[in-house]
């Protein structure tokens, strides 16, 4: 018989549970399986993040250089936001750093779905890694001029 637990029922009643356990240091009551597997999952969330906010950027950017005719001020404004948040993401979590470019590879592939879903390019036809160095994900000027 599966016994249903505070986890299975309520996820949030849960957490208030373990934080009132762990600061009445209460480690015996501790749910220690699921706050691993919730840690880790806090971890793998950081990391996606990071994943997608590049693949917005390397589409956009993958946007900006093969259709330099239709260029829009929306565009540009996605490059820099994404750009910024990304630098915000890294300041807040600098272990990530040195997964940078495992995630701009990995995310790519994001950046040619996006170019497939909402341009003519056939995303086939770009190249099939990153064409662009670090520099030039987070340096490179985009300026829009209508």
């Amino acid at each position: 018989m599966q016994t249903t637990t505070l986890y299975d029922q309520d996820f949030y009643a849960w957490t208030q549970r373990q934080i009132e356990l762990l600061q009445a240091r209460q480690w015996e009551q501790v749910d220690i399986a699921n706050l691993i597997e919730e840690i880790e999952s806090l971890g793998r969330q950081e990391r996606q993040e990071l994943c997608n906010r590049l693949g917005v950027l390397l589409g956009h950017l993958l946007k900006w250089h093969y259709q330099p005719e239709a260029q829009t001020k929306s565009w540009a404004a996605t490059i820099r936001e994404q750009r910024e948040r990304i630098q915000e993401h890294l300041a807040e979590n600098p272990s990530l750093k040195p997964y940078l470019p495992e995630a701009i590879n990995k995310s790519y592939r994001y950046g040619l779905n996006l170019v497939d879903k909402e341009t003519p390019l056939n995303p086939n036809q770009l190249p099939q890694s990153c064409p662009f160095s670090e520099a030039e994900i987070f340096e490179e000027p985009v300026n829009w001029q209508p």
